[in-house]
């Protein structure tokens, strides 16, 4: 199968190209563009089987350079957007990949892609482009409740975000404060350039991360800048520190 990979994030690139073809030896990657006109005029010249197309790209989005895949051509979406969305997409021809994307959810897009499967349907691109409309600008700012004085939190002090049943404790250089908001709700609302999910109920500052130690049993773990705690990083979201 030739594969085009379109993504403007290099790293993000290059580790997607990489995981391909551990996972797929015989996959062949016949480009690898950054912007949507490159990846465009490349469905257009090389015909590829499938194409890895971020949604959102200089130029052009993911979904206006599909129109130019031939008939037959699976095209898998690539976004950060919410997980909720993707939910509505689990059973369509057309596969829908959330970053960070992990080895399982990899595997099973590129069992797809081996099976007979139609070019990407109308219906669905439309269902999809709503995914296009400007997203809300990142919280910059949390409002915590302590007794009966609202504290404001910039977003740039948390160093980590911890699920906490309904509830999120959020934490800085010095303090905790408790949310009535659960994690879920507010991770869309967090910049995904600057916090990462590491766990199931740990979302991190990418800026407080001092290192990345892994165990000899393959435990991987983070240790702070301003904070003693020390976080556990699970299976599904490891890959994010290969490059570390």
């Amino acid at each position: 199968m030739r594969v085009l990979i379109a993504e403007d994030e290099p790293l993000l690139a290059d580790d997607l190209a990489r995981r391909l073809t551990r996972l797929w030896p015989e996959l062949d990657i016949v480009a690898n563009v950054r912007d949507g006109p490159a990846a465009r005029q490349a469905l257009i010249d090389l015909a590829p089987d499938a194409a890895f197309l971020d949604i959102r790209m200089p130029g052009l989005s993911g979904l206006e350079v599909a129109t130019a895949a031939h008939p037959g051509c699976g095209v898998v979406f690539v976004t950060a957007h919410d997980e909720h969305a993707v939910a509505a997409f689990e059973q369509a021809a057309v596969d829908y990949l959330l970053k960070p994307v992990s080895d399982e959810r990899l595997e099973k897009c590129l069992y797809r892609l081996r099976q007979p499967r139609p070019a990407a349907d109308a219906e669905l691109l439309a269902r999809l482009r709503t995914l296009l409309q400007p997203a809300a600008a990142p919280l910059r700012w949390l409002r915590a409740l302590v007794g009966e004085t609202v504290h404001l939190v910039a977003v740039e002090e948390i160093c980590y975000l911890q699920s906490s049943d309904k509830y999120t404790s959020v934490l800085t250089r010095d303090r905790e404060f408790l949310l009535r908001t659960p994690l879920k709700e507010m991770l869309p609302q967090l910049d995904p350039d600057l916090f990462w999910q590491v766990h199931r109920g740990t979302v991190v500052n990418t800026r407080q991360i001092r290192s990345a130690e892994r165990s000899p049993s393959g435990r991987l773990t983070l240790h702070l800048r301003d904070r003693v705690e020390i976080l556990t990083v699970s299976r599904a979201y490891a890959h994010l520190f290969r490059q570390m």
